[in-house]
């Protein structure tokens, strides 16, 4: 029951001394008492090394070493300022880094919220009424009921303070608090993987887009070729060396190549378009950025990717995995405390007067203050089914946890493999360039004098057009399989 004293009564001085011991005892029980089970950062198996080794780094294979991962700013690596200039654009004005942002400021907001269920709440209030009878009103007295003839009014004037505070006994609350700030860890990690796949975007549409405008100078240089092909057969034609099935063939092999512009140019367009809406703008803001060809940067001649423990620390989805099983290990708390009561303290102060000074006397006042409890019970078992969903969703976030961690060893182990075996292919494509030009050097010395028939010559030349381009699609690959062992590894987020 309330300690309770009325306006104008003398304090009795004993109500502190009264509520201190309890108050003290309820606080040093809350201090360290939090029911629940508590969080553990959980355990994953990773093996030792990776096994996608490269091959004996060569002039033209890149090495694959042990060493720690440099992978902050990996696209800088590349020494290509295009592609350093899109991904910092990208990263100040990308839309849906901006909405990650605001829901990591939404988190943290509701992490406020929830600790501030930890402290006492205030309310103040003042209320002035003014009341009074009419000249006509009733009055009743000894001698019955008569109407009056005078008229009165009266003020009050009213102030009061009004405190409650939950004692968090059992920790409730917070566990309450702590899920939250996992919650925000989550969301901070989530902004973090945003900026991870913003940034290997970027660098995927930039190499594609690089790649595409190379596939497209070599169109045009093998089509240039071709035309000068066609105007040797129409020459020997027309003085009766060969017949009009040559000079057929070669400007059928022209336009051929002719054709194949046009669908790059589009792909290419298409990418620019990518890029522009990844730094947040229309799809032609870029286009005259762009569209002048430029080549494609090589990768680095050596790759640090570190060991695969360190994975565990730099990807942002495995630390998100990991945040929200610490929030669901934390609801658990949360759940469990609706077992035990919740007790809380209440308190209020008043003043009234009919004048404001008289308001303000310390004689006016009127406060109450006293503890009280709630406890729940009988609620059908709701409260332990509640707990057991609480556990069965802290089982998921582990599970969820674990699958991280084996899609992420995966991806590493992929891209390793990838980038090392397309460096193998680059080099065997660039041998076959080399070859295939020689043999339409020889084949169109032999034709012109007349030694081989013009299929020879239209052999060789499709030969030359077509390890070209695959050099120019491995050159590309091999960047953008780079890319992927970055993004694998977890590079990106610290830049």
């Amino acid at each position: 029951m309330p300690f309770v004293e009325h306006a104008g009564e003398p304090s009795s001085g004993n109500w502190v001394k009264q509520l201190s011991p309890m108050l003290l005892l309820f606080l040093w029980i809350g201090a360290g008492c939090a029911v629940g089970p508590d969080f553990r950062p959980p355990a994953a198996e990773v093996p030792a090394a990776w096994s996608g080794a490269a091959p004996e780094p060569s002039a033209q294979i890149s090495a694959v070493l042990d060493a720690p991962a440099e992978v902050a700013r990996w696209w800088r690596s590349f020494n290509d300022p295009g592609l350093n200039s899109l991904v910092d654009r990208g990263l100040q004005a990308n839309l849906d880094l901006r909405l990650a942002t605001a829901r990591t400021r939404q988190a943290r907001a509701a992490r406020a919220v929830g600790a501030a269920a930890l402290w006492p709440t205030v309310d103040g209030s003042t209320v002035y009424s003014r009341s009074g009878t009419g000249n006509s009103a009733a009055k009743t007295g000894s001698r019955g009921t008569s109407i009056g003839s005078s008229a009165s009014a009266t003020d009050l004037f009213q102030v009061g303070l009004d405190a409650a505070w939950e004692l968090d006994l059992f920790g409730g609350n917070r566990r309450s608090v702590e899920a939250l700030d996992a919650d925000l860890q989550a969301a901070v990690e989530d902004r973090r993987a945003v900026m991870v796949s913003l940034v290997s975007e970027v660098g995927l549409n930039y190499f594609t887009l690089r790649g595409l405008q190379q596939q497209i100078v070599i169109a045009e240089g093998n089509l240039a070729s071709q035309k000068k092909t066609v105007d040797i057969t129409r020459t020997r034609f027309e003085t009766g060396f060969v017949s009009g099935l040559d000079v057929a063939n070669a400007s059928a092999q022209a336009a051929s190549t002719a054709s194949r512009i046009p669908v790059l140019d589009s792909a290419a367009r298409e990418a620019i378009h990518t890029l522009s809406v990844l730094l947040g703008a229309e799809p032609n803001a870029l286009l005259d950025e762009l569209q002048i060809a430029a080549p494609i940067a090589p990768v680095p001649p050596a790759v640090p990717v570190g060991l695969p423990s360190e994975l565990l620390r730099r990807r942002p989805d495995i630390r998100r995995a990991e945040a929200q099983i610490h929030a669901a290990t934390a609801r658990i708390g949360v759940a469990t405390a609706d077992l035990f009561p919740k007790f809380s303290l209440t308190g209020s102060v008043n003043f009234a007067g009919d004048t404001l000074s008289s308001a303000a006397n310390w004689n006016s006042r009127a406060w109450s203050l006293g503890p009280g409890v709630q406890w729940r019970i009988f609620d059908a078992g709701r409260i332990r089914w509640n707990i057991e969903v609480r556990n069965a969703l802290q089982e998921q976030a582990v599970l969820t946890y674990q699958q991280t961690v084996l899609t992420a060893l995966k991806e590493v182990e992929t891209a390793l493999v990838a980038f090392a075996r397309e460096q193998e292919h680059r080099m065997l494509l660039e041998e076959a360039v080399r070859q295939n030009s020689k043999a339409v050097q020889l084949a169109m010395q032999l034709y012109t004098a007349g030694q081989t028939d013009f299929l020879n010559v239209l052999s060789a030349q499709g030969a030359l057009f077509t390890s070209e381009d695959a050099l120019v699609q491995s050159t590309r690959a091999l960047s953008v399989d780079l890319l992927a062992l970055y993004k694998a590894l977890g590079g990106g987020w610290e830049g």
